[in-house]
């Protein structure tokens, strides 16, 4: 099962039959090969697509296919016989890396799960995560206690610091994954989630969370960057974004002096900024 279209219309067949999918062997082929594809990065659950207006088009039937390898798979024992045990669905078990495929993976808890593409140059510092159907490109660097959830896109030498949490998505299938594009630094305990597209060379301050419900103030325009209708949450190329507060102005919260968390851009991409980035490839 090679070709896109096919595959496609396997996939959709067998995850509109439901339960009656499960045990079926045709089923499984097509979602072995939609597995084999994610994880070689010739399919994707969302890509770049510069006719659209976000950039980016969702393919939301990668996402089914995801659905449907979850309703496929039996609960089984995982791990090394007398070592360390896990239990899991038989469709999504960790990936093993070898020498050949460029990847470093510190010894130290990491994991990465099957339909999971990561690039040639990827650095994975333990313990941090993978999850299935995301896609970390070249030279990226998963530092400690981060975490690449479902469907991800992570685009090249990105560097997620420790603790960055990056949002997964499956259901909605429409909803479009989190995207974080090339040259990003994603600091530590920073927040993105719920469809965030993060521009190129744009740097998360330590932090800072991201979602669509959040107003992000431009310091530099006067602009207000929300999500809106089926647009999600987008922050500018080379924004610099850093943890804010905003008064509350009625109520108890103006009788009390309290405040709610907002991030704020405060500058864009300069000189300095990229001295202060210097040590990320020395580092690597």
């Amino acid at each position: 099962m090679n070709g896109t279209l096919e595959l496609e219309a396997a996939i959709e067949h067998w995850f509109a039959q439901g339960a009656a999918a499960v045990g079926n062997v045709e089923a499984e082929t097509a979602f072995f090969a939609l597995r084999d594809q994610l994880e070689a990065g010739t399919l994707r659950a969302a890509e770049p697509d510069a006719a659209l207006p976000l950039g980016w088009r969702v393919n939301a039937w990668v996402k089914r296919g995801i659905l449907l390898g979850f309703r496929l798979g039996s609960m089984v024992e995982m791990g090394a016989p007398g070592g360390l045990s896990f239990v899991d669905k038989a469709t999504f078990p960790a990936r093993h890396f070898t020498p050949a495929d460029g990847v470093r993976v510190v010894a130290g808890g990491s994991a990465v799960r099957r339909g999971a593409f990561v690039a040639k140059g990827v650095i994975c510092a333990p313990p941090m995560y993978i999850n299935t159907g995301s896609y970390v490109d070249e030279g990226t660097m998963v530092d400690s206690h981060a975490l690449v959830g479902s469907c991800a896109q992570i685009g090249k030498r990105v560097h997620l610091s420790a603790a960055a949490q990056v949002g997964g998505v499956l259901e909605p299938v429409n909803a479009s994954p989190v995207i974080i594009e090339d040259d990003c630094l994603i600091g530590g305990n920073t927040g993105v989630y719920e469809g965030t597209v993060v521009r190129r060379r744009a740097v998360l301050a330590a932090g800072t969370v991201l979602t669509r419900g959040t107003p992000v103030y431009d310091l530099v325009t006067g602009e207000v960057h929300k999500a809106s209708g089926d647009s999600p949450l987008i922050i500018p190329e080379g924004a610099v974004v850093v943890p804010g507060s905003r008064a509350i102005k009625s109520g108890k919260g103006l009788e009390w002096g309290l405040s709610v968390a907002t991030p704020i851009i405060v500058k864009y991409r300069d000189e300095k900024t990229e001295l202060s980035l210097a040590l990320e490839d020395l580092l690597r």
